[in-house]
């Protein structure tokens, strides 16, 4: 996998986790791993996807499990800045309010 398109988490703005690179089938465990453990910390409540480059299903599927896992845990996590082709491939599956969940 080519380093441009590997998963990051930046922590840098308070409140929020900014993610950026590729959400797919190559990253999706290490990311839910690494969103979720930034997550538990609780002083994060906001995910910002404006870097993520590209998304699959694996990619959704991760998003999804880490805003469920958040809830589970009375956590609120909101999701700025949806990459239109993760929205269309959430329309597509009919999870789309489940992104408006989170």
């Amino acid at each position: 996998m080519a380093a441009e398109s590997a998963f990051r988490l930046d922590r840098a703005e308070p409140d929020t986790l900014a993610v950026s690179g590729t959400l797919g089938f190559a990253t999706a465990t290490e990311a839910w791993r690494a969103l979720d453990e930034a997550l538990r910390v609780g002083d994060r409540s906001q995910l910002d996807l404006a870097g993520v480059r590209s998304c699959d299903s694996a990619g959704l599927a991760c998003v999804l499990a880490v805003l469920a896992a958040a809830r589970k845990r009375g956590q609120a996590v909101g999701l700025q800045h949806v990459p239109d082709g993760l929205r269309t491939l959430a329309q597509v599956s009919g999870v789309e309010a489940m992104l408006a969940a989170g």
